[in-house]
Formats: C-alpha cells, sequence, structure tokens
C-alpha cells in the first residue's frame, strides 16, 4: 500500500498573515482609540456607605437589658405571679382583664372608648351614633387578640387582619414585605427576654413601616402578646392598666426599657390588686346569694365577674334568662351592697360590682 501524500501546505509565503511589526504598524494607525489609564490622585468624593443590616439595633437593646437586670427580673418575677393566678382562676377573670386593658389602650391611641360603650359592643354590638365605626372595630379586634387565639409569632399579617390588596401595584411597597422585616429582627432577638422583645418590637414598629391609624393599639396588642409569650395562664401582659407611662416612645433604649418596666410594673400590680377584689367579692357574693333560688342569680353572678360593667340587656343576652328574672336580681344584688348602678338614670342603667 502506498503511503498518501499530506494535504497540509505549506503557508509560509502565506499574504494575509502578518508579522509582528505589521500588526504594531496597524495598532499605531489607530489614533481615534484612548490611549491607557494612567494612575493619579483620587480626588472623587466617597460613594454612599452601606446601610447597616436592621438587626444592628438588638445590641443596644442587649446593652439595656445587661443595665436593667435587676428590675427586669423583678418584673419578671410579677408577670409569672400574674400568669400563675390566672392559671388557678376562672376564664372570666382573662377576660375581664382584657376589657380593661383595652379600654385604657383606646385612650391611648385617642379613640375614647369608655366602658360602657365597649361592653355593649363586644356583647351585643350595640353602638351610638356617635360612636366611630372603624374605632370599635379596633377595640373589637384588640379585645379578640389579649382573650385568645395564636400569637403574632406564627402568623403576623393574620394576627393583625392585615393583607395586601389583590390588585396592589408591582412598584407599591407590600405589607407582607414590611411584616416580614419585622418578624425577622423579632426573631433573630430570640436571646433577649420577652419582655425586652416585646419593648423593642413595639417601638420598631413605626420604624418597620407597619404604622396606621391603629398603630398604637396594634402594636401595644402585639407587645402584649409577646411579653406574656412564656405564660400558660396570662395570655397577655397588662400594659396600660397602670398609666401609659412606658408606652411613650422617645429617648434610647436603656430609656425606653428603662420605662418600660417601670409602666409594666404599676400594670401587674393594678391588675393584682383587681384580682384580690373580685376573688374577694366572689366569695362575698356567694354566700350572700345562696338563699336566692334558681339559676338566674348564679349565672348573673358569672357575668358580673368577667365583664366591668353589665346592662340589663347585656345580661339577659349573656344568661339567657328572661328580662325579668335578670332585672329582678340585679334588684336584689344591688340591696344586698354586691353591685352599684353607674350612670344614676332611670333608663340604659349600667352595674358593676362593689369592689
Amino acid at each position: 500500500m502506498k503511503p498518501q501524500a499530506s494535504t497540509f501546505l505549506d503557508d509560509f509565503d502565506d499574504p494575509l498573515i502578518t508579522t509582528e511589526g505589521d500588526e504594531e504598524a496597524h495598532e499605531d494607525d489607530l489614533w481615534f482609540l484612548p490611549g491607557p489609564l494612567e494612575e493619579g490622585p483620587d480626588d472623587l468624593p466617597p460613594g454612599p456607605r452601606a446601610e447597616p443590616p436592621d438587626t444592628s439595633v438588638i445590641d443596644d437593646w442587649t446593652k439595656a437589658e445587661g443595665t436593667h437586670a435587676a428590675r427586669l427580673a423583678k418584673v419578671a418575677g410579677r408577670l409569672g405571679a400574674l400568669d400563675d393566678r390566672l392559671l388557678r382562676g376562672p376564664n372570666g377573670w382573662r377576660h375581664r382583664l382584657a376589657l380593661i386593658e383595652t379600654a385604657d389602650l383606646s385612650w391611648l391611641a385617642g379613640d375614647r372608648v369608655s366602658s360602657d360603650r365597649l361592653a355593649l359592643w363586644i356583647s351585643m354590638r350595640l353602638s351610638g351614633a356617635q360612636d366611630d365605626p372603624e374605632a370599635l372595630a379596633r377595640i373589637g379586634w384588640a379585645v379578640r387578640r389579649l382573650t385568645g387565639g395564636p400569637g403574632p409569632k406564627v402568623d403576623l399579617a393574620a394576627f393583625l387582619d392585615r393583607r395586601d390588596p389583590e390588585n396592589i401595584e408591582d412598584s407599591a411597597e407590600r405589607f407582607e414585605d414590611r411584616a416580614g422585616g419585622w418578624q425577622a429582627v423579632m426573631t433573630a432577638a430570640s436571646d433577649l427576654h420577652p419582655i425586652t422583645r416585646a419593648c423593642m418590637g413595639y417601638h420598631l414598629w413605626s420604624m418597620a413601616g407597619l404604622g396606621q391609624h391603629g398603630d398604637q393599639i396594634e402594636a401595644a396588642v402585639t407587645a402584649a402578646r409577646i411579653a406574656a409569650s412564656d405564660g400558660s395562664g396570662a395570655v397577655f401582659a397588662p400594659l396600660a392598666m397602670g398609666g401609659a407611662g412606658g408606652l411613650r416612645a422617645s429617648g434610647l433604649p436603656l430609656e425606653r426599657l428603662d420605662r418600660w418596666l417601670d409602666g409594666m410594673d404599676s400594670a401587674i400590680l393594678t391588675a393584682m390588686r383587681h384580682l384580690d377584689g373580685i376573688e374577694e367579692w366572689g366569695v362575698r357574693a356567694k354566700s350572700a346569694m345562696a338563699q336566692l333560688s334558681g339559676r338566674t342569680p348564679v349565672a348573673l353572678r358569672k357575668v358580673l365577674t368577667e365583664w366591668p360593667l353589665t346592662s340589663a340587656p347585656m345580661a339577659e343576652a349573656l344568661t339567657g334568662a328572661s328580662r325579668a328574672a335578670v332585672q329582678r336580681n340585679l334588684i336584689r344584688l344591688e340591696e344586698r351592697g354586691l353591685i352599684r348602678e353607674m350612670t344614676g338614670q332611670g333608663r340604659f342603667r349600667m352595674w358593676r360590682i362593689d369592689i
């Protein structure tokens, strides 16, 4: 077999191949291209610095918690005592404290819903012409959240009953994004005590863009649930019963936590004293009502324990008794010094227990 000749041609004489000198000549002809960059002094102003992450605020609250560690332990101990007492007491105690706390928070937010209007709205959905429907909706939400249900840790949007509209613009900032940012900071602060974390979350509420007209009530209710998240008897930690000084937003985290602990301590003591009066009244009422026959006195005593103020229509709806039986027993309880009429009117009368 004959070997085939190679088909590759020698291209040393190919005119299309340029030499190194020709390349340099062609580069010299490219006069329109910019020359090489020369190093010189950097006189440009510095660019914008990257913002610190949102979790950087946790360090300030950690330092504040360390400074107030002794007082924090004292307030936590009192909250634990309240939790244990509510765990052993009837469910009506928690409901009563939730109504009192909600009424006080409504004054803080400027809604100023009185206890009688609150009781009528929650029990029978009755409102007057002067009542603000949005304010009543806010306090109704607050009562529901302070009496039970999942806390804000599970789903903040569901806890607040707030969702983004379906037709929201793509460029608009979504509520779920703002809520997610706030929850991310709260999750990163899991090493803090729940009371400190609640205070931090309350003061970061508006900064996270979660505020709206009722943001003070929403922020306070959310913080109250977080502060009591380790308990099993108290659904929330009282914040406004002893005054709303602890909810004032001013100063550094050290100062804010200081006021927060003072306000919570006062609110817990107020709640404990109120439960003392309720418990003492229950013993006295049970003894005084032993001679009354029927199921209405027992049911009425339960209603008076759960509600700070009670009207005859309310008691009728809550006990299932007739209007005549309710009014007759209310008069008997008033004669025995167990309850007191608060309005001084002949119509639309409201009673409360005489502690």
